[in-house]
This record gives structure tokens, sequence and C-alpha cells, in this order.
């Protein structure tokens, strides 16, 4: 039992707020505090339930008086105040490492630098129409630790992402998935690809051997990992390259799922989610279901009728003839490839915003292929016209969604796709990718 109940909460969003009500259900004297404004509807909820907090600013004397920290994944370890609580050595979590304590759900966590948001929504889909009693958590739904607070779910779907990682250390997933691992907030982890790694692969940390880590057995990096690593639970990997003995893999245009001495298969064209990086969220959804025993055609019936993930490859809307595609969560270098990968069209592509740190040039024959013109949308361009500037591509550049939507229109001709898929952060000009991907679409509308 902790002697110090004495908690407090950086960062008064949704994260924040659930940890807050969940601290407060365990008897916790709880302080949630913000360093910015708290919105609005978060700021009524904590004066509903009387828990103490402040905003625009930290009160240090009181947070150094913690037993326990919980912080919002967007505070960088740099922070100052992350620095004097590690200085004072008080302990600082994330929400997910909290709830986590105080819940026996079976736990769903998946993680990887793409595709990760999908696959959560696809599993978290089978689960439920299969009549599982589950919640959604993580990156996408509702707070985990609110959930834990206040309801009673026997399963949980989590995304989680490496900055939640990062302040996880006695959490547990029951069945941890890996989607794939490619340079992804680099800034965050010193520019050292191996730091990135080592948090993604906490995904699978205290797992045992009657747990489960389903992974892509074609990506280098995971398997490179795989060969320095002793992962005790049981390993379930997918290819699209080659068959497996178990797990998932693709054959004669059929998606072949072995798993648990159990088989399954269905064809490709019977999939909602089409191209190559869907099927890789398709099979490690469908494996997950194969674990908990589902039925078959269950399993079959929510692979074919998924709707998809807004703001990632969203086709949006015709304007005489144009596409228009928002694909506003592809916030790194990969998920572009795999987008403009998919495109069967010219491409008119809007990217920018706040650079992680990007090697564009794993783009370029895609691009030379793919791209007629590239419209820059951010405060600072200097490195997309660097990387792309001499490859005989008209490049425009614009500081507003509006301006850079009407660049576009006015660059393609009917036939072609205008493709809003960023490669970068959103925060330079937007409050996050979903703002970005919300303000695509009015522009859009607007033409």
């Amino acid at each position: 039992m902790m002697e110090n109940k004495n908690l407090v909460i950086l960062g008064g969003g949704e994260s924040g707020v659930g940890a807050a009500i969940l601290g407060k259900a365990k008897g916790f004297e709880t302080f949630v505090s913000d360093f910015g404004k708290i919105p609005e509807k978060y700021r009524e909820e904590l004066v509903k339930r009387g828990l103490a907090f402040e905003e625009q600013g930290h009160s240090m004397d009181r947070i150094l008086a913690a037993g326990l920290v919980v912080k919002s994944p967007g505070i960088p370890d740099k922070a100052p105040v992350i620095k004097a609580l590690h200085e004072a050595g008080i302990p600082v979590i994330s929400e997910i490492e909290f709830a986590g304590r105080y819940t026996q759900a079976f736990t769903v966590c998946i993680t990887g630098s793409n595709g990760k948001t999908t696959t959560t929504l696809l599993t978290y889909h089978l689960l439920k129409h299969a009549g599982l009693n589950v919640g959604l958590a993580g990156n996408v739904g509702k707070s985990f630790a609110w959930q834990v607070a206040e309801e009673c779910f026997d399963y949980y779907v989590l995304e989680i992402s490496s900055f939640q990682l990062d302040g996880m250390f006695d959490f547990r997933a029951d069945l941890a998935i890996l989607t794939n691992i490619t340079p992804d907030h680099l800034d965050r982890y010193d520019y050292k690809m191996q730091n990135y790694v080592d948090s993604k692969f906490r995904i699978v940390q205290n797992q045992r051997p009657e747990d489960f880590f389903i992974y892509c057995d074609d990506d280098p990096v995971i398997a490179a990992e795989l060969a320095k690593r002793e992962i005790p639970s049981r390993k379930l990997p997918f290819s699209t390259e080659h068959p497996l003995s178990e797990g998932g893999w693709v054959e004669n245009n059929l998606m072949k799922l072995n798993v648990l001495q159990n088989t399954f298969d269905m064809t490709l064209y019977e999939l909602a989610l089409q191209g190559r990086h869907n099927l890789n969220n398709s099979m490690a959804a469908g494996i997950s279901g194969m674990v908990l025993k589902l039925r078959k055609e269950e399993i079959r019936q929510c692979l074919s009728d998924f709707q998809g993930v807004e703001h990632r490859l969203e086709r949006f809307m015709r304007v005489h003839d144009i596409e228009f595609i928002n694909d506003s969560k592809a916030t790194n270098v990969n998920s572009v490839w795999y987008a403009l990968e998919s495109m069967n069209a010219k491409v008119v592509w809007i990217v920018g915003g706040t650079d992680k740190g990007n090697d564009y040039s794993q783009l370029f024959d895609l691009v030379r292929q793919k791209v007629k013109a590239i419209v820059c949308l951010g405060v600072d361009n200097s490195r997309i016209i660097e990387a792309f500037g001499d490859k005989g591509l008209e490049i425009v550049e614009t500081r507003s969604m509006t301006e850079a939507v009407r660049s576009a229109y006015f660059l393609a001709s009917k036939g072609d796709t205008v493709l809003l898929s960023p490669a970068c952060a959103s925060f330079d000009l937007f409050k996050n990718y979903e703002d970005r991907g919300r303000q695509f679409k009015e522009a859009v509308r607007n033409l």
C-alpha cells in the first residue's frame, strides 16, 4: 500500500480527467495540473465531481508533494516538471499503467508505427459484434481509467502509443499486437531509432507463456529485434510475403489463419479493407478473434463489413472528377508510403507540418511514379522543399488548409487525386490530426 496518497495528474484532457476520476474512486487525494488551458467539457467534469485542479501553470510545491504522478502522453520527459519529479524520485506513470492496476479484464493491446488505429477499431468491432462485454480505450475511445472507474468490462481493446508505453512498468498485455516499426517520433527519442524500438517492444513486457504476441513477420526491424530478445509469450506472426505454420498468411488470393490448431480462410476480395497494409491489419484482428475462440462466421462477417477509420485513407469526395482523399492520420513517412502505393491515379500531394526528423528518401521512387505536384502546408516547409525540389515537380507553399486545398484543386486535372497525407505532426497549424482532417473536408466542401 502507498503511504503517500497524494496523486497528481499532469494534463486535464481525456486521459488526465479519467485518471483523476479513478484516483478519487480509489481513495487518493487527487489534484489535476495543466500547464495550458483545460478544455471546457473536462473542466466542467472536474468541477461537477469536486476534483481539485489548476490550469495555465504548475504549482511545483504541490506537485512535488505527490506520492504518485500520472502524466499525459503529450508531455515529454524533457519537460521541466518531469525532470523535477525524476530528480525528486517521485514515480511518474501513464494513465494506462494506472488503470491497469485496478482491473482484472482481459487486455488486447495494440501498438505500431502504422495501422494501430485501424487494427484496434477492427478488433473492437469483432469482439463487440461477437457479443463480448468489451471496452475501447487508449489512443481511441474513452479514457481507460475512466472506464475502469465506472464501467465493468470483461475485455478491453487498447490502442497504445510509444509515449504511453514509456510510462508503463508493471502493466501486462494478455494479447499484444505489434503492427510494424518504422522511424517515427524520433524527436522524442534523441533521434536514436533503437530508443524508439525499445519503446515499442514494451508492449510485450511482463508477458507470460500463456499470453500471446501477434506481430508482422515481414518487418525487418521486428525480425532483428526478436533475434535479440527472449519473449516467453506464444508468438503468432502474420505475413503477406510467405506462408507460415502458425499465424496468418496469404496463399492463392486467400487470407489463411492457423491459430491454436484451428484454421480459417477467406478470399482477399471479401475483406472490407483493401490494400497490402490493410491486409496486415485484417490478419492481426482475425488472429485475435481466433485466440479468443470467436465463431468463424463472426470473424468473416466483421472482416467483410468494417467501415474503416476517419482520417486514414478516407475517400471523401469527388469535385469535377477530382477525388479528394483525407489521410491526415499519416503523420510519418511510412504511412505516406502506404498511401502513395495504393494510389491508381496521378496525385497532387498535400504534405507538411511539424517535421519529426523525417527521412523522405524512401518516398522518392513512389513520388516519381505517382505525384504530379506538391502542396506544402506548414509553417516551415524547408525540409520538404529540400527533399523534393530537384524532382521536376511543381511545388507550392501554403499556410492554411483553405489555401492548400484550393491550390491542389487548381493543380489537379480531371481523373487526378488530391491526397492529404502530411508525413508530419499537425501542431504547427492545427490542434491535432483530427482537426487537420476536418478542416480539409470542410475546405473541399467549400470548393
